[in-house]
């Protein structure tokens, strides 16, 4: 069923619900009035018909030959008067006797004062009429003819006026839930011309500042995400292929020109160490592209455990100078770390490793010197990790680019690399639920600086 004919039937049956429910009310109420009137008047017809017997003396037989002929028209009121001591003083109709008084009902009645009750449709008052120092039983009984004929029309007024409104309020409420919608059947109309071809199309969205218009806002954000990642697979494919390429060319250049004729050893071995150089780069590059594969995970499907960051960066420090001894570090303990805990984070201790390898191993490269200062220190629950490099420095035109997969500014040309490693680094720095920042200043170097949640102390 759809949302349209789901909204009517909801807004019918809510609306029809509550206007039957006032009706009910009503029709309740009226009944109770009809009933409590109904009695009074009982209690008045018996009040002046005891007044007619007892104190004017009226003859018992004219006021049942009126009763008799008014019996005939309409539901006249029967009325029996009795002593106290369940004697009977007139009756109505002395050959019917609807009440049928008993004397527990004449003794209820002295008790009470006056009894109300009702046989089947038929309401009976019973009241004690004290006369002479004498009390008497006054009962009177009759059928609300006139009444229920209301009530019985008010009922059918009632269910004909329900039915005919809850036909209206279903066309009604269309007419409504198609002004509702209709905005959303704009918003699908324009959803459906947008494909993977026009990832540049936005929907719409009015100024009605409605939920609408949140939901319109929000789509366009996420076309906007889309369209990133897509721009960003499509270069990273284009860029991972150049990179691909060039030593793959090289590679078989060289092994083409090796067996073109017959060439000396030394001239092979030459062409040996060229070919292992570019075979290195492309196991690089391949085992960086792994990682930022892995950097793009859900961060449910990590395994994260708690680690100590200093002794981390010099596991980094030894395996940088194991591959290049001339690296040089200076790491330097703040003493904002008054405690070991402050050095604990909640990380994934594979891509955390590979993060600030990246980070120092372009401090030294970039370094003239090769010399990279890494300084820890500690705020407010935070783990700052300042990785510095003495190199000459980024361009301030490049600075928002460098974390973008293989971009290369025109002053890193001379370095080797694949530009992977800023791009990955500020994956995994994300990853974390941390923070990585860069100030540089040209000539002077850079500063790349992460900022790591600190794990909670129990």
């Amino acid at each position: 069923m759809k949302i349209k004919t789901r909204l009517r039937l909801w807004f019918s049956l809510l609306v029809g619900g509550v206007l039957l429910i006032f009706a009910s009310v009503i029709y309740w109420s009226s009944s109770q009035d009809r009933e409590e009137e109904f009695f009074h008047e009982l209690e008045k017809e018996a009040i002046t018909k005891a007044r007619l017997v007892l104190q004017a003396k009226v003859q018992p037989d004219i006021l049942q030959k009126i009763y008799k002929n008014n019996n005939q028209e309409l539901n006249e009121v029967e009325v029996a008067i009795y002593s106290d001591t369940f004697k009977l003083i007139y009756h109505d109709d002395l050959l019917v006797d609807k009440v049928k008084e008993t004397q527990e009902m004449i003794d209820q009645v002295i008790k009470k004062g006056s009894v109300h009750f009702k046989q089947e449709d038929w309401q009976i008052i019973a009241i004690a009429y004290p006369y002479e120092n004498k009390n008497f039983i006054v009962t009177a009984v009759s059928y609300d003819q006139y009444g229920y004929t209301k009530l019985h029309n008010l009922l059918a007024t009632i269910l004909i006026m329900s039915l005919i409104s809850l036909v209206l309020l279903y066309y009604i409420g269309g007419f409504f839930v198609d002004r509702i919608l209709s905005p959303i059947q704009n918003i699908n109309k324009q959803i459906k011309t947008i494909s993977a071809f026009s990832l540049h199309t936005r929907v719409i969205v009015d100024n009605n500042k409605d939920e609408l218009s949140d939901l319109a806002s929000n789509f366009n954000l996420m076309l906007d995400r889309l369209e990133d990642s897509f721009t960003a697979q499509k270069d990273f494919v284009l860029n991972m292929s150049h990179e691909l390429r060039t030593p793959l060319a090289a590679v078989i250049a060289e092994s083409e020109l090796a067996l073109t004729s017959e060439q000396t050893s030394e001239y092979y071995k030459k062409t040996l160490k060229n070919i292992l150089l570019d075979s290195s780069k492309l196991v690089s590059l391949s085992n960086s592209l792994l990682d930022l594969a892995k950097a793009s995970y859900d961060p449910t499907q990590l395994v994260f455990k708690d680690l100590r960051v200093d002794e981390l960066i010099l596991d980094c420090i030894h395996k940088i100078q194991r591959k290049n001894p001339a690296s040089k570090f200076d790491f330097i303990l703040d003493s904002s770390l008054e405690e070991d805990q402050c050095l604990v984070v909640k990380a994934n201790a594979y891509l955390l490793e590979v993060a600030f390898l990246n980070l120092l191993d372009n401090a030294c490269k970039f370094s003239d010197n090769q010399l990279c200062t890494v300084v820890l220190k500690y705020h407010k629950s935070i783990l700052v990790v300042k990785v510095y490099d003495k190199g000459k420095g980024i361009a301030e035109e490049d600075l928002p680019h460098i974390f973008k997969a293989f971009y290369r500014a025109e002053s890193t040309a001379s370095v080797q690399g694949s530009g992977i490693g800023l791009a990955l680094t500020y994956k995994i720095v994300q990853l974390h639920n941390a923070k990585l920042s860069v100030e540089s200043e040209i000539t002077k170097g850079s500063c790349f600086t992460v900022y790591l949640q600190q794990t909670n102390i129990d």
